[in-house]
């Protein structure tokens, strides 16, 4: 179902991308003391993790069979990727930050032909070459592009894109079922939980009280943004539908308008509209 698959990675785009400004904004000190980025990325898997809580009640999966080396190295890469991307959006620009740390659905693509088996024709090249030009565009290379926090994105790119790969093993393939969504996203959370936040109490600042309700959103947004993506992910190939994900760099750019009044430029719409056109071809060759 790529059409749906699709829709459905849009969707998360859209809403990282609110957990990215939500974390610029506590980064920076909004609404109170600047908050460190492991203090957020505990705050996002806490609450995540207490959002799935009744969901899990009420389903009661099973956990009988777990494939718990899996779900223990999506944990790190995931918690790794989080708070890396969260360190670069509170000192780079928002759109800097996204564009470089996002760079994953490309390593992804790449890391899912020796590691799940997919095969990516000159179409699905292409059309994920159009797009990380875009990315290269919004990017702006250049003095500013190479300071430490660079780095620091990059590698969340790297981490976020072992995460996909694992995530992809965990909702199945083409030979095997896969596990439960909400298994899969309760023993992520959990773990993730257990790491973020004993590493937040190595740099415990206070949140103000206004900077509670952005921790709690951080969290709910993202496991809505989990969930998604598994499905997205059972529906088509990791391959066909991360190169979507790539429409977190549009959302973002609008949200960082929107909310700090950072515009973009001429090439950070140059940019967007390389990402459009990869993501367009992608869905018509799949439908074709």
């Amino acid at each position: 179902s790529p059409t749906a698959a699709a829709l459905l990675m849009l969707t998360a785009a859209a809403l990282v991308a609110v957990t990215t400004l939500l974390a610029k904004a506590l980064g920076r000190g909004i609404g109170g003391e600047p908050l460190p980025p492991f203090m957020v990325s505990g705050g996002r898997f806490a609450f995540a993790w207490l959002t799935l809580l009744p969901f899990v009640a009420w389903m009661r999966p099973s956990f009988k069979g777990a494939a718990w080396k899996l779900h223990a190295a999506r944990s790190f890469c995931g918690w790794a990727g989080v708070s890396g991307m969260f360190a670069a959006a509170a000192v780079l620009p928002l759109a800097d930050a996204t564009a470089i740390s996002f760079l994953n659905p490309m390593i992804a693509m790449v890391l899912a032909i020796p590691l799940l088996g997919e095969r990516i024709g000159p179409w699905r090249w292409g059309a994920a070459a159009a797009a990380l030009l875009g990315a290269v565009v919004l990017i702006r290379p250049g003095l500013a592009a190479f300071q430490p926090y660079s780095l620091v994105a990059l590698a969340a790119a790297v981490f976020m894109a072992f995460e996909v790969v694992v995530v992809k093993m965990l909702a199945g393939g083409s030979t095997k079922a896969g596990e439960p969504p909400i298994r899969i996203l309760f023993i992520n959370n959990s773990i993730g939980a257990t790491i973020s936040l004993a590493a937040a109490a190595t740099v415990w600042v206070w949140p103000s009280p206004a900077q509670w309700p952005m921790l709690v959103a951080v969290g709910m947004v993202m496991v809505t943004v989990q969930a998604l993506f598994i499905q997205a992910l059972k529906r088509a190939d990791a391959s066909f539908v991360m190169p979507f994900f790539y429409a977190t760099l549009i959302f973002a750019s609008v949200y960082d308008a929107a909310v700090f009044g950072d515009l973009p430029t001429a090439l950070s719409v140059l940019g967007a509209a390389l990402i459009i056109a990869g993501a367009v071809v992608l869905a018509w060759r799949e439908r074709v």
